[in-house]
């Protein structure tokens, strides 16, 4: 049975599927940047899509990264956040992927992808290494000008830093 899309997070297995998805689209980007091919790039970002939407609708442990990521992450202690902030984030992911995958896929190179790609990869390596999801303090910033409702039953972001401010 599939899990709750509201269901809490773990930032453990979270963190390691933004490194998984990192080092993928870090190999992709290499081939665009330096040898000008861009096939790597079509199907990352066509597999980034599939991820991310996979993520939004039923939950980061049923996507592929995802499960992978929970299966290195057994080990250590769960981590628990809340999914909604996370799922805004993989919202903007799914969406710079899809970006992604009609401008690589429509024929367009050059610097546009190139650059789309970089802040892809910078995102992911500062929720991976850094353990700050960008998305999640938006996310936060957005229902603490009342702009978003925060989710019900909703608990803070890692480090408390998306917790909602009333």
């Amino acid at each position: 049975m599939l899990s709750n899309v509201n269901d809490d997070v773990n930032e453990n297995a979270a963190r390691a599927a933004a490194g998984l998805t990192m080092v993928t689209g870090a190999v992709a980007f290499s081939y665009a940047y330096f040898d000008k091919q861009y096939v790597a790039l079509q199907v990352v970002a066509s597999l980034f899509f599939v991820e991310f939407l996979l993520r939004v609708t039923v939950g980061l442990r049923y996507s592929p990264f995802g499960a992978l990521a929970h299966a290195m992450t057994l080990r250590p202690r769960p981590q628990w956040v809340s999914a909604t902030p996370k799922r805004f984030a993989w919202t903007l992911g799914m969406t710079m992927a899809l970006a992604m995958t009609v401008i690589t896929n429509s024929g367009i190179r050059g610097y546009l992808p190139r650059t789309i790609c970089l802040i892809c990869l910078t995102l992911m390596w500062l929720e991976s290494a850094l353990g700050f999801c960008v998305g999640c303090k938006i996310y936060g910033v957005l229902v603490r000008r009342g702009w978003l409702s925060a989710g019900a039953g909703d608990q803070p972001c890692a480090d408390g830093y998306c917790e909602p401010r009333v």
